[in-house]
């Protein structure tokens, strides 16, 4: 009988694969791991990694003692890491053959790690399945290509293209203005085809060098690992071309932030039915209350959507970025937009995820807050006509830490997620906001050193 793992093995020796990227995400979406040689890998049949790997903030450091000894054992035990099958994909940047294989973490009784993203992206689907249901998503992905800097202090650049010069104005859908970097995406392509990631189509946005990919739609926990591959490999095309690619979601002063939209439907397991669409193709009392979850709970859960400071600075009126939950039908000014299509393909697009939000989170995020909103029969607001800005009853926290705030004092969404994992991740962006506070800004000693 071949096993899964008789599958991975023949799939490395196939493709001759000397080095295994053996890794997982943390909290902030870092991918974390060993690189392992292949005949190791295959005998350990997976790796171990402190516990402590969750609760890591973006700068490397932990959280406070108190809290840490709280959350994990005293004595800094391991976890359990097994490697997913159905979670390979070729490094095609590396020199040697090489492989990178997404594992699962586990205790030492076998029992899911509650701290792991991925893991909690799992939980939340089980939840669909137990109803009969499996969601469906298809991730926008936007992000901007930069000169590269070596000081942070300096502010971003638009990267020169093929002609030599750098972007002016607004390139929205330019065409010309993508193929500036053909090269580039000509191995971005390539690569990703290797990797067999479903990619769909790249768009110009707004900004200066501000592009978007589009992903097939398809299964949650699929798209999420595709999505922490594809940041790794937009990155590695962009040095490959000396350029940089940052997924940061407000990295450039005065322009447009990059988002990760998702849009979201479900279907019934059995008959393969969209459940948001009755018979008739009219929307259906599911989808309303689909809606409704979205629109009670993301401000409850805003920070797996805008975990940084930074991400805060994308939530501006006039900037294709939501400042409220509202939602509407083919509506880009508001937090939920239904676009228009036939009943099978009915859907919302969540637009609030920055591109800088952990996908597994986000996405776990998202679809809980509308899976929520379905089982307890929550009502939307009426549907937004024309422009959406100025609509004050559903706005969002303003701050990281009324965000934080809002998330940890909230028992309805704790009951899901658990209160050892909203401990955590509030714990571990705390740390990083009270890093940042450290900081004195390039602002500070414009206007502050000869002023006051």
């Amino acid at each position: 009988m071949t096993t899964k793992l008789d599958q991975l093995t023949s799939w490395l020796k196939e493709r001759k694969i000397t080095e295994v990227e053996c890794l997982i995400s943390d909290l902030t979406g870092i991918a974390r791991g060993k690189i392992s040689p292949t005949n190791k890998f295959l005998d350990e049949k997976g790796m171990r990694l402190p516990e402590s790997v969750l609760l890591q903030t973006v700068t490397g450091d932990y959280v406070e003692d108190d809290i840490y000894y709280d959350l994990l054992d005293p004595a800094d035990i391991d976890m359990f890491c097994r490697p997913d099958e159905k979670a390979v994909f070729l490094v095609p940047w590396a020199i040697e053959p090489t492989a990178m294989v997404i594992h699962d973490t586990f205790d030492k009784q076998g029992n899911p790690i509650e701290l792991s993203p991925r893991n909690l992206l799992k939980k939340v689907l089980k939840l669909y399945a137990d109803k009969g249901w499996k969601p469906i998503v298809a991730p926008e992905m936007e992000f901007y290509l930069t000169k590269r800097c070596d000081d942070p202090d300096f502010p971003l650049q638009a990267p020169l293209g093929r002609s030599g010069r750098p972007e002016t104005g607004r390139q929205s859908f330019s065409i010309d203005a993508a193929n500036e970097f053909d090269p580039l995406f000509e191995d971005m392509y390539d690569w990703c085809e290797m990797q067999d990631l479903d990619l769909d189509t790249l768009i110009h946005e707004e900004g200066p060098a501000q592009m978007e990919i589009n992903f097939r739609h398809g299964d949650a926990l699929d798209l999420a690992d595709q999505i922490l591959v594809f940041k790794r490999t937009m990155r590695e095309a962009a040095l490959k071309h000396n350029v940089a690619a940052t997924f940061m979601a407000k990295p450039i002063t005065d322009e447009p932030g990059s988002a990760m939209h998702l849009h979201q439907s479900v279907v019934d397991i059995k008959t393969g039915m969209n459940i948001f669409s009755n018979d008739d193709g009219s929307m259906s009392e599911l989808f309303l209350h689909h809606i409704g979850g979205l629109q009670k709970y993301i401000p409850e859960v805003l920070p797996l959507f805008a975990p940084n400071v930074n991400s805060f600075r994308r939530f501006l009126p006039d900037t294709s970025a939501p400042v409220n939950v509202e939602w509407g039908e083919e509506n880009r000014t508001v937090g939920l937009r239904v676009p228009d299509a036939g009943p099978q393909n009915r859907r919302v697009e969540n637009r609030l995820a920055g591109a800088d939000a952990n996908p597994y989170l986000a996405i776990a995020a998202s679809l809980l807050c509308g899976y929520i909103g379905m089982v307890e029969g929550v009502n939307p607001s009426a549907p937004v006509k024309g422009r959406g800005y100025e609509r004050r009853n559903l706005r969002l926290p303003l701050t990281l830490e009324a965000a934080l705030e809002r998330m940890e004092s909230c028992r309805d969404i704790e009951k899901y997620l658990s209160s050892k994992f909203v401990q955590a991740y509030v714990a571990v962006k705390r740390a990083e906001h009270e890093n940042f506070k450290r900081v004195i800004s390039s602002w500070e000693r414009e206007f502050l050193l000869l002023s006051v």
